[in-house]
């Protein structure tokens, strides 16, 4: 008998219906999820509007490959252009964070001719060879055909972004906040400096906005925070609320030829349909304006709660360190309290709800945090 191979640990909970912010398993039983599947959740679940998009279009026709017109692609574009602030960006589909990515670095070699790639982040930018090598704390020959060179340099550090980025560089590829990392922030400094740098340099800059883009942080992309634009800017998470999407926006610099890209799944009838449908709510719904919003009262919530280590993010992604390992209280969490939220590394609580969380979610998890984080101070 066949069996799934064994490489995540998995709760015996199954949810089997989800509407908003919640979930039910299949005892019936209720849980608020602040965790949204890391940060892929962005509307909320089964928003009816996207439900009946994905219906109508699954009526319709599901698939056909990126060699016939495909309009609903060009709407995609066009709103995420709009909404993004990017208009004059241009949009290239595929099917996860780790394939964006991957088509980012290639982008960047064929324009500059380039393999050298610098990397300044602890967590993955995907989970393919080629991503995966641009997260190793060595410099390592990616196993992939265009066979980048990749050197990792401490997140943050300025001095080593200034020393680091020299006219070999192919590109720069940063997370503006780290997800897995522990919910780091870049600053406004650092990200100038790369900027700067790969202006001087002719490197490409790479925003990595796999999680901590589309609205999360209260702007459409956290760099955006620090007035600087990339020349790649990769997304994938919350582009279809569940439904497998990515993308890289890519500057006016490049230029497009065919066959430079490919992708068979990549701008499917289904995952644009739910593309457009998650612009569509953002924008109607005021969603980034309520994750900046909500962000900020959990945020002030927790300070007032207190007994952590370090409190850091902005918006809807919040990472809450603590000086103890928080295996427990995050299990406390789901199974007495019935909330879903996630970690990063030990001690680190990582909340990613959705972008319409409300104020009664957000009082519900700063009750049980108030409680247990009393209980464990005792």
């Amino acid at each position: 008998m066949s069996h799934l191979f064994d490489v995540y640990p998995l709760y015996d909970i199954e949810p089997v219906k989800a509407r908003g912010s919640y979930l039910w398993d299949q005892h019936g039983t209720e849980y608020l999820d602040l965790y949204g599947g890391h940060a892929v959740i962005s509307v909320g679940h089964c928003h009816p509007y996207y439900v009946d998009m994905l219906t109508r279009q699954l009526n319709a026709i599901s698939f056909y490959s990126n060699s016939v017109k495909i309009s609903l692609q060009e709407e995609l574009a066009e709103k995420l252009g709009e909404l993004s602030g990017y208009p004059d960006y241009r949009l290239f589909l595929c099917n996860s964070g780790a394939e964006a990515n991957e088509n980012a670095l290639k982008l960047a070699s064929f324009h500059n001719g380039r393999t050298k790639v610098i990397s300044f982040t602890k967590s993955f930018h995907g989970r393919t060879a080629g991503a995966v090598a641009a997260t190793d704390n060595l410099s390592i020959v990616a196993p992939v055909n265009y066979n980048k060179h990749v050197t990792f340099l401490p997140f943050n550090d300025v001095d080593s972004a200034e020393n680091g980025i020299t006219d070999e560089v192919c590109a720069v590829i940063v997370e503006g906040i780290q997800g897995v990392g522990g919910i780091q922030v870049c600053s406004d400094e650092f990200l100038q400096t790369l900027r700067r740098k790969c202006d001087e340099t002719g490197a490409i800059l790479i925003l990595d906005s796999v999680q901590c883009g589309y609205g999360r942080t209260g702007k459409f992309f956290s760099h955006q925070f620090s007035g600087i634009d990339p020349d790649i800017i990769s997304m994938a998470k919350g582009m279809g609320n569940g439904f497998p999407i990515g993308g890289i926006l890519i500057s006016p610099k490049f230029k497009a030829s065919y066959g430079l890209l490919g992708t068979t799944f990549g701008g499917n009838h289904l995952a644009c349909a739910a593309g457009v449908a998650v612009l569509d709510i953002m924008k109607n719904e005021n969603l980034i304006g309520n994750a900046a919003e909500i962000g900020d009262y959990l945020m002030d919530g927790i300070k007032e709660i207190g007994g952590y280590k370090e409190l850091r993010g902005r918006g809807l992604m919040i990472g809450i360190e603590f000086d103890f390992p928080v295996k427990d209280l995050r299990n406390k969490l789901l199974f007495e309290h019935k909330m879903f939220t996630g970690v990063a590394g030990t001690s680190t609580i990582r909340l990613l709800p959705s972008l319409a969380l409300g104020k009664k979610e957000a009082d519900m998890f700063l009750e049980a945090l108030r409680k247990e984080v009393s209980v464990t101070s005792l």
